[in-house]
């Protein structure tokens, strides 16, 4: 009994100190990092998506994993066209911070584009649970799904009935 105050005030503060120490601080670029960053968004805002490309690629080189740069990167891959290729960025940072909120919505919102719906919706609700309904990411990533495929995706998401096996050779499932 006389131990129970003690015991309770060193777990707490054990439960505390512990949290503090695993979450991460916001990351700070190199400076030859940033000025890539700018370089990149500046070529994607004036439609130059190779050139943004080169510069956030280049940014990845000088700080590595650096999530900040790997969803720029990905935007720039999907503005470019190239859906996978930018989920795959946006995964990578998801992978280093699960709940980076620009990651989850441009992820989500290539997966729309691509036809992914299902899981664009997944990603929809992992927003909703983060930020709400009413948050900036929520609302894009809604909106895409509304939209549903991008018209270079939209011809390449084929239904069930529309594939058909040539005479003489045999489907997958005989």
């Amino acid at each position: 009994m006389r131990y129970t105050p003690a015991a309770v005030a060193l777990s707490l503060v054990a439960a505390v100190s512990s949290s503090v120490l695993h979450s991460e601080a916001s990351e700070t670029l190199d400076p030859r990092a940033s000025a890539l960053m700018e370089q990149g968004q500046a070529s994607l805002k004036a439609g130059a998506t190779g050139q943004a490309v080169d510069a956030f690629e280049a940014a990845l080189a000088v700080e590595p994993g650096s999530v900040a740069v790997l969803v720029a990167l990905a935007e720039a891959e999907r503005a470019k066209g190239l859906t996978g290729k930018a989920i795959r960025y946006y995964r990578i940072a998801l992978e280093r911070d699960p709940r980076n909120l620009a990651a989850l919505a441009g992820e989500g919102i290539a997966l729309a584009e691509k036809g992914a719906t299902e899981k664009a919706n997944r990603r929809l609700a992992r927003l909703e649970t983060l930020c709400g309904a009413d948050c900036a990411q929520t609302r894009d990533v809604s909106a895409a799904i509304a939209r549903g495929p991008s018209p270079e995706n939209a011809a390449k998401v084929v239904s069930a009935p529309e594939v058909k096996t040539t005479p003489g050779t045999q489907s997958a499932n005989q």
